[in-house]
């Protein structure tokens, strides 16, 4: 494995300590020592390179400093609606055994890349969701605050035939939790500098969407800005089924986050829809990715961001339209305003098309505040800061007006309107 070092604190006693703290069967601690094992074979997941730079380095992330795997603690609030189950994964494996065991790594192999590996052996905490079918349910929410050096998360959305549920999630540092970083070593940039203070947070989610069932899951992040943050979220879609994505990042000092549907189902549709603001030296590694598989799948990748200060963002979305998947119908833009000349953006959108049935499109862009539209607002007496508030305010609009559910909306316009203050 290229340049990563396995924690000198991991072992296999102490993954087993993990289990029998939490009286798991046995299936689920040979998951856990099966991705140990393979942490020494597998690389971090791929990141974006132009010639001479690799634009996210996770190579520099000390995991020997950043993880403390039996000192984990959290703070979650979890809220039901009728009909639906929302459970801690301790509780799911009790009530629902079968059902878990089934589900759990049926999205996202644990051994796909180091970082999901590490996850899978060392997660503590988690919400499994489960859906039975024909139940219509909203108001499901999971607001969790990280209170420790490193925490683990395992989610599993279960929505069988027919069913329908809403998501919001969110996670935060708890109080206490921002610490000054220490200054980087000579040659390294402040983002990629790994002090004694640095906190690291995984979060692996897993859709299995039913035949017509409906998803939409919100996942909104604001650690503090000493966290170094990842995040694999991934749907099954079936037939005529349907599994939207609203992610919002505006914490972490660095975020690698993946939103990933396969539409495996015939008519089967997925929305990505995102939005980041960076400031300070932060840094997001996003992505969206679709695959078609089935006949007559849509898809729609929407992602906007933000960038301040020092602040630099990658973006990769991917359409992957198969052999197979006649009529398909996929469409991409991803746009990035930097409010600075010292930020940095880079996209890299990309269509891979396996037959001619199809109908798709994909565009990103990176530009700066209008200098007339400024101008034409400060000449109508609003200030200079007041005028490009309210321009960066109406940039995200598009991205607000995908977001159907209320309260997400809010929380996440909220959290602008702060940043810009």
């Amino acid at each position: 494995m290229s340049g990563t070092q396995l924690p000198a604190n991991l072992s296999t006693e102490m993954v087993r300590e993990i289990s029998e703290r939490r009286d798991e069967p046995e299936w689920l601690l040979e998951a856990r020592l099966e991705a140990l094992e393979a942490l020494d074979d597998l690389d971090l997941p791929d990141v974006i390179k132009t010639p001479g730079r690799r634009w996210t380095n996770l190579e520099a992330l000390d995991f020997g400093s950043l993880v403390d795997p039996l000192n984990q603690a959290d703070e979650t609030e979890r809220t039901s609606d009728e009909g639906v189950e929302v459970l801690t994964f301790a509780e799911a494996v009790e009530a629902h055994p079968d059902l878990v065991e089934s589900s759990f790594g049926s999205t996202i192999d644990p051994t796909e890349n180091y970082l999901t590996a590490l996850s899978a052996a060392l997660f503590t905490t988690g919400t499994v969701v489960y859906v039975p079918e024909g139940v219509d349910a909203e108001d499901v929410t999971v607001r969790a605050e990280m209170n420790s050096r490193s925490l683990f998360s395992h989610t599993l959305v279960i929505a069988e035939e027919s069913s329908s549920v809403t998501i919001l999630e969110s996670i935060e540092s708890g109080e206490g939790e921002t610490r000054s970083a220490s200054e980087p070593s000579s040659g390294q940039s402040p983002r990629d500098a790994v002090d004694a203070e640095s906190r690291y947070f995984s979060n692996l989610v897993e859709i299995d969407a039913g035949e017509n069932a409906y998803v939409q899951y919100g996942s909104l992040q604001n650690l503090a800005e000493d966290t170094y943050h990842y995040a694999l979220k991934r749907a099954d879609i079936g037939t005529y089924g349907t599994v939207n994505w609203i992610e919002g990042n505006l914490g972490s000092r660095l975020t690698r986050s993946d939103v990933e549907s396969d539409l495996n189902g015939d008519s089967a549709e997925t929305k990505i829809v995102g939005a980041f603001f960076g400031h300070d030296d932060q840094h997001f590694d996003v992505n969206a990715r679709v695959w078609h598989h089935g006949e007559n799948t849509t898809a729609d990748l929407v992602t906007r961001g933000v960038l301040d200060d020092e602040a630099r963002s990658v973006y990769e979305g991917v359409q992957d339209v198969g052999d197979d998947a006649w009529n398909t119908s996929s469409y991409q833009r991803e746009n990035t305003l930097m409010l600075s000349d010292d930020s940095e953006a880079d996209a890299s959108p990309k269509l891979i098309i396996h037959n001619h049935d199809t109908e798709a499109s994909h565009s990103a862009t990176v530009g700066q505040v209008d200098q007339e539209d400024l101008f034409y607002m400060i000449s109508r007496s609003i200030g200079p800061t007041r005028a490009r508030n309210m321009l960066v305010e109406g940039f995200f609009v598009p991205v607000l007006e995908e977001i159907a559910v209320d309260e997400f909306r809010e929380d996440l316009r909220e959290l602008i309107a702060a940043r810009l203050e």
